[in-house]
């Protein structure tokens, strides 16, 4: 069976975001947020917001892509950075795809990568890749009958655990998960005074979730080695399950130094690395305890697929980036033995149901801390006719 790409559209999400029926509780929850800081944070100029901060703006505009088939049936993939990528699905990927054989998702993958490589294949490249291949399994899914998890190789377990990313502690521990990822509040910059007031944000963080929640730090790599080093070595009383990112992507022998130096707390990293090249250099160096591709950044499914074959063979476990947050990341947690939990992005206010807040229909919320992806066919996402409008509209 061969059914052929008839169009790859890039389109803007226009669907209302829901307004919750439930009114929100303030309970006592009045703990200051502090601003992650990045890299480019190293110089005061810039505040330590996410809409202040140099390319987070442009990483919250997302960018859906659909993919149509000649026999009508559609799949829908999406991508942050939406006004970089735009024009390479358009220009660049879409002209090497369009009469193809859709369910051929491997060798649509291997184009992709091969048709890119002079003009970088990482980055805003593979971001626009990612969109493209999730819109195929998404696309495979439907024509075959089955859910993209069954495509995968089926469950692997009776439901996925989760993880949330949060400021509020207390919210998460009551929606029933049982770990938690909190923010970062140093850069290397802040030096002593960095470290004393991380050291109390953590400290604080698990007096509240206790001794039995995994507590997890997200550095976003604000550090470099010697910084990173004297972090692990002053929270190694708080139990963290790991410490992510806490140095920039390319440092790999950097990563290899503070595994070594503080062997007590293990390094996850990789949201910010692209493709299976990268991170088989990670798995080689023995540098990451935990792999987390972000499915849509890193170049799909199909690439974060291959991702996990090299750290499943090393012993490495991989949790994708923000992966419950996204239907392609639940059909992946639930069907790979060394993916044993996944990222839900717990942003909603307390005491508002997530269902509530939900904006995509179709994709499931979590419940008692963990979730059971849709197991309709393809991601089981649901767009109706009016959600979408043409890119450049």
């Amino acid at each position: 069976m061969s059914i052929k790409i008839t169009s790859i559209e890039c389109l803007r999400l226009i669907r209302p975001r829901r307004i919750p029926k439930t009114k929100r509780r303030t309970d006592n929850h009045s703990r200051k947020l502090y601003g992650n800081p990045h890299p480019i944070h190293q110089y005061p100029e810039f505040v330590r917001q996410r809409d202040t901060t140099p390319g987070e703006a442009a990483a919250s505009k997302l960018m859906h892509v659909r993919v149509t088939a000649e026999n009508g049936m559609v799949g829908i993939g999406c991508c942050h950075w939406g006004e970089y990528a735009a024009s390479v699905v358009t220009q660049h990927l879409t002209p090497l795809l369009l009469g193809r054989d859709c369910l051929a998702i491997e060798l649509l993958n291997d184009l992709m990568w091969r048709s890119s490589v002079r003009m970088g294949a990482t980055g805003v490249v593979s971001s626009a890749q990612g969109a493209i291949d999730i819109a195929l399994w998404d696309l495979k899914g439907k024509v075959l009958g089955v859910p993209v998890y069954s495509l995968l190789g089926g469950p692997c377990r009776p439901a996925v655990d989760l993880y949330a990313t949060t400021n509020d502690f207390e919210w998460a521990l009551e929606l029933g998960f049982k770990a938690v990822k909190m923010r970062n509040s140093a850069h290397l910059v802040d030096a002593m005074e960095g470290l004393n007031l991380l050291e109390e944000r953590v400290a604080e963080a698990r007096d509240i979730v206790g001794p039995n929640i995994d507590l997890m730090l997200n550095a976003v790599m604000a550090y470099n080695v010697e910084y990173a080093v004297r972090v692990m070595d002053r929270l190694r009383p708080y139990r963290l399950r790991w410490l992510e990112e806490p140095l920039m992507p390319w440092n790999l022998e950097g990563h290899v130094e503070i595994k070594r130096a503080v062997g007590t707390i293990p390094i996850a990293t990789g949201e910010t690395l692209r493709g299976r090249h990268a991170f088989r250099q990670v798995v080689e160096h023995r540098a990451a305890d935990v792999l987390q591709p972000d499915i849509r950044w890193t170049g799909g499914l199909s690439e974060t697929l291959k991702i996990y074959t090299l750290a499943e063979a090393a012993g490495i476990q991989t949790i994708p980036h923000s992966g419950a947050s996204m239907a392609a990341g639940q059909h992946f947690a639930f069907s790979m033995p060394e993916s044993p939990m996944a990222e839900f992005m717990l942003s909603s206010p307390r005491g508002v149901p997530l269902e509530e807040v939900n904006n995509n229909l179709g994709m499931r919320m979590p419940a008692n801390g963990k979730l059971i992806p849709s197991d309709a066919p393809g991601l089981g996402e649901e767009f109706g006719s009016d959600d979408f409008v043409a890119w450049a509209e």
